[in-house]
């Protein structure tokens, strides 16, 4: 978890008997957005539970183990609205993320459904500063099938990831991560991966995106009220006639994650973020945003307060697309360059 919200107790443990110590955490959420300029099949307003998820783990030993089952929603900037039930049966299931934790010294391994090394977001909402995931998370994977090896030597740390990449059940994909911390307050990460073989197939959790290699450079400060993390993003998917892409294309973008916390519980996130795809509609180049060549700048601002394990806070988006096919952006004939939305979560965490 990144701020602003925050465990707001220690956790509750039990004895396990040949499990040791687990230890138990959870939240429960519900959430309500408003939007303009929506496309076919979605709507101006949704209300929707949006987490409701139970955390166990084991921390201490040679062994551990994180299991994280629930319910949970994925609001997304740029993108229609997908409600709970529907996210769960189209994406991860009800286990999201699962694993075993080998550890010796410095040096752990890690296999089972795995949160991705790829990107400076989290995957679920209550990780991140935001309430929805950004426009460069979109190319982004999120939740892999696999195997992590992590070593950490003084101020540098070392993860290397072989696993299904976009949750496709073809294990193709190769991550590695490369970390260093100047000092407590500031991170330099370079963070890559890629698909080393091909897949077809295509889902809404496996996108065209499976067939891309992906790499960052993000940079981390974090120290007493503030929290600010620049990063960029260069994705590329090849040309690969043999799966369907006859003319492949890129993506580059930056952003800059913000927050900074108030007295009182309060705090202010903000997100500004570009991006831009290359390619033609011409050429037949790959569609990675709002049509081949298209660009977006976007803008979240989330004021949160929380009191004890009680929250709540609000998203203002805004996304402009620019340059983009008439038919892929925004409206009801996808001919709308923007798009607003409004978000307000509120919830629990124990």
């Amino acid at each position: 978890m990144t701020a602003p919200l925050s465990t707001a107790a220690p956790a509750h443990t039990f004895e396990a008997g040949p499990f040791g110590t687990v230890a138990v955490t959870g939240i429960l959420s519900g959430m309500g957005l408003v939007q303009n300029n929506w496309i076919p099949g979605d709507q101006s307003s949704h209300w929707d539970l949006s987490n409701g998820q139970v955390f166990l783990q084991r921390t201490t030993g040679w062994w551990q183990f994180y299991l994280q089952a629930g319910a949970y929603n994925i609001p997304d900037l740029g993108l229609p609205f997908i409600s709970t039930s529907k996210t769960l049966s189209n994406f991860w299931g009800p286990l999201p993320v699962g694993y075993l934790k080998l550890v010796k010294g410095g040096f752990s391994a890690e296999i089972g459904e795995l949160p991705t090394l790829i990107g400076a977001e989290y995957t679920f909402d209550f990780e991140n500063l935001n309430i929805e995931r950004g426009v460069l998370w979109n190319q982004e994977n999120a939740i892999n099938r696999g195997i992590q090896l992590n070593e950490a030597y003084k101020k540098l740390s070392l993860s290397l990831s072989w696993n299904d990449g976009f949750y496709s059940n073809r294990y193709t994909w190769i991550f590695g991560s490369i970390a260093y911390a100047f000092n407590s307050a500031n991170t330099l990460s370079f963070v890559a991966g890629g698909n080393a073989g091909a897949t077809k197939v295509q889902t809404l959790a496996t996108p065209v995106q499976n067939n891309s290699s992906i790499y960052n450079i993000i940079y981390t400060y974090s120290h007493g009220s503030w929290y600010i993390q620049p990063y960029y993003q260069y994705t590329s998917v090849p040309t690969n006639a043999k799966i369907g892409i006859t003319k492949g294309a890129s993506t580059s973008g930056g952003a800059l994650l913000f927050n900074y916390n108030f007295k009182g519980g309060i705090s202010l996130a903000l997100r500004p973020e570009y991006i831009s795809s290359n390619g033609t509609l011409a050429n037949g180049a790959v569609n990675l945003l709002y049509g081949p060549g298209s660009n977006a700048f976007a803008f979240t601002v989330t004021p949160t307060y929380q009191k004890g394990g009680f929250f709540v806070r609000a998203d203002y988006s805004v996304v402009d697309a620019r340059s983009f096919t008439p038919g892929d952006a925004f409206g009801a004939l996808g001919t709308k360059g923007t798009q607003n939305r409004g978000v307000i979560e509120a919830g629990f965490m124990f």
